[in-house]
């Protein structure tokens, strides 16, 4: 590894915001007079920036994600994973998709209140919102503000179906939680598994939960019947996509009732900050990398493709897409992911069941 590399983060850089003017960097002479005085050249502590947005659930329009709507306690990401699709959204807050992504989180201390009022709402018919569709909602300051368990406490209120997408183990606080809206049909988990080498996962992913860790989340889930689906996302050709079938064979012995995969997809600022990142880190194998990556893509980094973008096409995406149709056939054949229940939040659109 590169001894330059920015240890704890995923971006290296601060990649320039789109729709700024004016943009800063540093300097190799000022990096090198910092490094000799032994000072740091940036503190690279998190920094929570309270934000009170006036809505909280967000219609997907999409055709290429399966959910309908999805809602983000959070905006920005300490996890830090360098591929993350997320990042380039960053810059409509006025930030940049580099480090600012990993350091500036934006928490939406309403949250939990707007997502009453809207379940509450006459208009409101029962769909299964996904927490979340954008950034993790239990990266690290979860643990402190406690959004994400508050708004679970909401949807069991409410009778109300809700889906998770996570890579942290943190989501076994709240099994409590989870136990009580499986009894109703009204919960199903997404835990992101990108590797099973502890290397590789501290490179693309360096703050996220250790892959012992996240196996024995699904575990757990699996134990106390809470519907699992596993997430192979994103396979990188030559860093994890030779992991697919062990993956899933993996996923499914610890519970894990189906698994989804993408192909990575660098867009927009993503491409800039990944390339830098892979540069440093795997100067060896880095061309060939990002050459594989275009290749998936019709020859660039970048694929905004409806029906294409995330699965990739050419011979490597070909590959992985046999390579995951025969890993469903052989360890996933008897198993299927549960639809959610959205037949009992009508009775309980005041909070309680109504008897008449």
């Amino acid at each position: 590894m590169n001894s330059k590399h920015l240890k704890g983060r995923g971006a290296q850089q601060n990649s320039h915001n789109k729709f700024e003017a004016l943009h800063s960097e540093w300097r190799d002479d000022f990096l090198e007079f910092c490094l000799k005085e032994g000072e740091l050249a940036d503190s690279n502590k998190t920094t929570y920036l309270p934000v009170f947005p006036k809505t909280i659930v967000n219609k997907v329009t999409s055709p290429d994600v399966g959910m309908s709507y999805s809602m983000n306690p959070y905006q920005g990401c300490e996890h830090g994973c360098i591929y993350c699709y997320a990042r380039n959204t960053h810059e409509y807050w006025g930030y940049s998709a580099g480090l600012d992504f990993e350091r500036k989180i934006l928490i939406k201390e309403n949250a939990p209140a707007l997502l009453e009022s809207k379940l509450k709402s006459k208009a409101w018919k029962a769909k299964t919102i996904v927490l979340s569709g954008n950034t993790d909602c239990y990266q690290p300051a979860e643990q402190k503000f406690e959004i994400t368990r508050a708004c679970l406490k909401i949807f069991l209120k409410y009778r109300h179906p809700v889906g998770i997408i996570t890579k942290n183990a943190l989501l076994l606080r709240d099994l409590d939680l989870l136990i009580q809206l499986n009894k109703h049909g009204l919960i199903g988990v997404h835990i992101s598994v990108t590797s099973l080498s502890e290397d590789t996962r501290r490179l693309l992913e360096p703050r996220t939960a250790t892959l012992s860790r996240r196996l024995k989340t699904i575990r757990v889930l699996s134990e106390n019947q809470i519907p699992v689906n596993a997430m192979l996302a994103p396979l990188i050709p030559g860093i994890n996509s030779h992991e697919l079938m062990s993956l899933a064979k993996t996923v499914s012995e610890c519970g894990a009732r189906s698994f989804a995969y993408t192909v990575v997809r660098l867009n927009g600022a993503i491409g800039i900050l990944f390339s830098d990142w892979i540069r440093r880190t795997m100067p060896d194998k880095a061309e060939k990398v990002l050459n594989q990556v275009r290749s998936c893509h019709g020859g660039s980094l970048n694929d905004s493709r409806f029906g294409i973008r995330n699965r990739g096409e050419g011979p490597l995406a070909k590959n992985l897409k046999n390579v995951a149709r025969i890993a469903k056939q052989k360890y996933f054949k008897e198993k299927n992911f549960p639809e959610l229940n959205t037949t009992l939040h009508e009775q309980y659109k005041e909070g309680q069941l109504k008897l008449f």
